[in-house]
């Protein structure tokens, strides 16, 4: 006998719908100086890659810029292009992280997901990086 929930699934976008050209780059006027800077969402959303059912959390997101920092304009609207993309959580740390790095160069960066509870279970996630 066939559940009927077995079959169900919501439509997801893959991850080319991440929209990583609205990312900006602006100047550090600082450069130098190793200001800590941390940006943070409760309201990040993705969703799951095998069901659709959505995921979300907070997204931390900590660096040192070097000679940039991001638009916060463009951050929130990279950030939103998530909302339908099926991605597992503890690859979203890592999607963000490498599309930050690539765009503003940081010395040091950190993007931390604290996801909500799913069947009892939650998750947390990590990725960092430094200038080598």
């Amino acid at each position: 006998m066939t559940d009927k929930y077995t079959r169900r699934r919501f439509d997801v976008n893959d991850l080319e719908a991440i929209d990583r050209d609205i990312l900006e780059p602006i100047p550090y006027e600082y450069k130098g100086r190793d200001t800590e800077v941390e940006y943070f969402t409760d309201e990040f959303t993705s969703v799951c890659p095998w069901t659709g059912l959505p995921d979300h959390g907070t997204l931390t997101i900590r660096y040192i810029p070097d000679e940039h920092l991001i638009e916060l304009k463009s951050l929130k609207y990279y950030i939103l292009s998530y909302r339908n993309v099926g991605i597992l959580q503890e690859h979203v740390v890592n999607s963000i992280l490498d599309d930050l790095v690539k765009v503003i160069k940081p010395k040091k960066m950190e993007v931390y997901g604290d996801f909500a509870l799913r069947g009892g279970l939650g998750t947390r996630a990590k990725a960092t990086y430094t200038k080598s």
